[in-house]
């Protein structure tokens, strides 16, 4: 289930509840990215994290912006550390899949948000033992509102008149560069929006 339709299976098993059990292939990453259901195009795999709190701190810094999956692992002395600086840094709402001691007795996969996995973590002490698979979500792209405040006056302007003179009067409502707007308004025109 790692980059085919079969984390739709997995996402929708987690859903109804039902237990979804990795098999031991060539790495724990793979095992865990196929039971997580977290739907990716692309992941990335980081390893383990820097042991002190600057270094992590600056490494999720480097990460937060990439809209990747992550793909982590940690210790068990370092794992409330490490969730604690996850959630600091990527945000609280971001999905986290937390998977344990695969393929060993007392394996754990759980996915909640970024926000509750703490929480999670600390209800249970056995919780924080064994080795650690983190899989986080990537960053959501961020909408650009002066873009966008773009796109809808130029799309009525457009109804109304030339591509250019649409730029030209979109620039002196919203302040935006005649060219640029021209440009996007071509786009617009032809179909392609950017």
């Amino acid at each position: 289930a790692v980059s085919d339709p079969g984390a739709r299976l997995v996402a929708a098993a987690n859903l109804a509840k039902l237990a979804v059990v990795p098999l031991p292939g060539p790495s724990a990453a793979m095992a865990a990215l196929s039971a997580s259901g977290q739907l990716f195009e692309h992941w990335l795999f980081y390893g383990f994290l820097p042991a002190r709190d600057e270094a992590r701190n600056k490494a999720l810094i480097a990460l937060r912006e990439l809209p990747y999956g992550l793909v982590f692992y940690e210790s068990p002395h370092r794992i409330l550390a490490a969730v604690a600086e996850m959630t600091s840094v990527l945000g609280s709402d971001r999905t986290l899949t937390i998977a344990r001691e695969l393929s060993k007795r007392f394996e754990q996969v759980q996915t909640l948000s970024l926000g509750e996995a703490e929480g999670w973590l600390a209800q249970d002490p056995n919780r924080q033992r064994g080795e650690f698979v983190l899989i986080v979500s990537g960053a959501r792209p961020e909408i650009d509102q002066d873009e966008m405040e773009h796109k809808r006056v130029l799309g009525l302007l457009l109804e109304e008149m030339p591509v250019s003179r649409a730029a030209s009067l979109a620039a002196r409502l919203t302040g935006a560069k005649k060219n640029a707007l021209y440009e996007l308004a071509l786009s617009m025109k032809q179909g392609n929006p950017q």
